[in-house]
């Protein structure tokens, strides 16, 4: 009986320790005017997310001192990596910086990624994507660089393509070269991971007339992708972050038309149904991208 109840003892802590080590989602997050600086929203079942008070990294980056799309990635040592959007136009780079917690921050810099691009008119929405196949960080973005592309119904200087730099340290970063270029203005691009040399880049198309979301695929990170989709969200929608629950995908965005936050699920990125009435997003929140964090650093945020 004794060695029974040792053993419902152990197992039990053992439940416990699971339970407490076990990885929440986390939101990143900013508000506008984007001057304030980092968010979060937290959530344990991917569809209901509560706000955390408190900024967590002020915009000290750049001229214009601003914190937009902020984008997060945990690596394998548990050191949470950041890039941003530090400036409406200009082309000073892109913001980055490292945290232990999510609440001290290191090595705050900028990352001149369109240096030698000295028309580029902005660098917005950079998205960390880790290639674990090749052991890399892989960081996209957006910008115009005008007379580049040809434009059709977009001015020259909202004539987007993506651009993208790979880095194992963030420390040195490769040469910077063109990302996609779908034949029309995009921005907002995030690279997902389906399967092995299976890969969507969920994008928004930036043209006037559409200004909505769509998908595109490849059997590499970093493209090509081809057989853009037609859209799957309303007219005035950007923002997307991706988060795979089970067998679905749900795709967060931001309807800054519609003034709210939406979500759509897919089991295969061709066929999309619409879940507002399943989802909770506190008002307010800004795109950033979902990501895990672990118990302890959560309990250390709603703590401070």
């Amino acid at each position: 009986m004794k060695t029974k109840l040792n053993l419902l003892v152990v197992v039990l802590a053992a439940s416990l320790l699971a339970s407490c080590q076990r990885d929440v989602y986390m939101f990143t997050s900013f508000r506008e005017p984007a001057d304030e600086g980092l968010r979060y929203l937290y959530s344990e079942d991917g569809y209901s997310w509560t706000a955390i008070d408190g900024v967590f990294l002020k915009p000290e980056l750049g001229e214009q001192k601003i914190m937009r799309d902020p984008s997060m990635v945990r690596d394998d040592k548990g050191i949470y990596h950041l890039v941003w959007t530090i400036g409406w136009q200009g082309n000073e780079g892109i913001g980055y910086a490292s945290s232990k917690d999510l609440i001290h921050w290191e090595n705050k810099k900028i990352v001149p990624v369109m240096e030698h691009e000295a028309t580029t008119v902005n660098i917005w929405a950079p998205e960390l994507f880790y290639d674990e196949d090749e052991d890399r960080f892989i960081i996209i973005w957006a910008s115009t660089i005008p007379e580049r592309f040809p434009k059709g119904e977009e001015e020259e200087r909202n004539n987007h393509r993506m651009y993208y730099t790979t880095t194992k340290d963030f420390e040195t970063f490769t040469e910077t070269k063109l990302f996609a270029d779908p034949g029309f203005s995009i921005i907002d691009a995030v690279i997902v991971k389906k399967g092995k040399d299976d890969y969507v880049l969920v994008l928004k198309d930036n043209t006037r007339p559409n200004r909505n979301l769509k998908v595109a695929f490849g059997d590499n990170p970093l493209g090509p992708y081809e057989n853009v989709s037609e859209p799957y969200s309303d007219f005035k929608t950007e923002g997307p972050s991706v988060i795979k629950l089970g067998n679905e995908w749900l795709i967060y965005f931001d309807s800054y038309g519609s003034k709210s936050y939406e979500a759509v699920s897919t089991t295969d990125f061709k066929k999309f149904k619409k879940i507002n009435d399943k989802i909770s997003v506190p008002e307010g929140h800004k795109h950033g991208t979902i990501f895990k964090a672990s118990k302890k650093d959560l309990k250390k945020l709603l703590e401070k």
